[in-house]
């Protein structure tokens, strides 16, 4: 799949098909592409952890914050929950501060995903001492992110941000809407 169409269909999927598994050897290469993604000063500082099993993913889900812009939602519904996760840890150990490795690494990981059929969601709204205390997460790891991954159920359309508002919304069918801005507006000149 060229680029450009991978990156489009990378959404941020949050309801999915619990019941798909996605095993352990295609968690691992999504993490290998990220071991091979650039790193400042190449110290390669992050760590990871992958959950695939159903007992380990309902430890993880209680620590995930879901959709603060839908406001009656509390996050999936049993049968629609990840059957995934990658937890991207920054290890203090090999260096204090962890710039936007993360971030490179998540995106590495999210178009192995969608790549592969996958779905997910980069979270950073977690309860970070909740998730270390159930996952016993020695303090020298710093919680960076949650990658929640899984056969995507739902539909997310692009659509042209109106009026200023930025928040992404669902419709009556359960489509989750993204506004996006138009190009001309990202591109300046000076």
């Amino acid at each position: 799949m060229p680029l450009r169409d991978l990156v489009r269909k990378n959404r941020s999927y949050r309801r999915f098909d619990e019941s798909y598994n996605i095993d352990y050897k295609t968690l691992e290469g999504l993490v290998d592409l990220a071991r091979l993604s650039a790193s400042g000063a190449n110290r390669q500082p992050l760590k990871f952890l992958i959950y695939n099993t159903p007992d380990d993913c309902a430890r993880v889900f209680p620590s995930v914050v879901w959709a603060a812009y839908l406001k009656d939602w509390d996050g999936p519904a049993a049968g629609e929950r990840p059957s995934a996760y990658i937890i991207i840890l920054g290890d203090k150990s090999v260096y204090e501060v962890f710039g936007v490795d993360h971030g490179i690494a998540a995106q590495s990981i999210m178009l192995g995903a969608t790549e592969a059929g996958l779905g997910g969601c980069m979270i950073a709204s977690i309860k970070k001492e909740l998730l270390r205390n159930e996952l016993n997460i020695p303090g020298h790891y710093e919680i960076l992110l949650i990658l929640a991954l899984g056969k995507p159920v739902e539909n997310v359309i692009i659509d042209e941000i109106k009026d200023g508002d930025v928040k992404y919304w669902r419709d009556a069918e359960k489509n989750h809407h993204v506004p996006k801005r138009r190009l001309d507006e990202l591109i300046i000149k000076l």
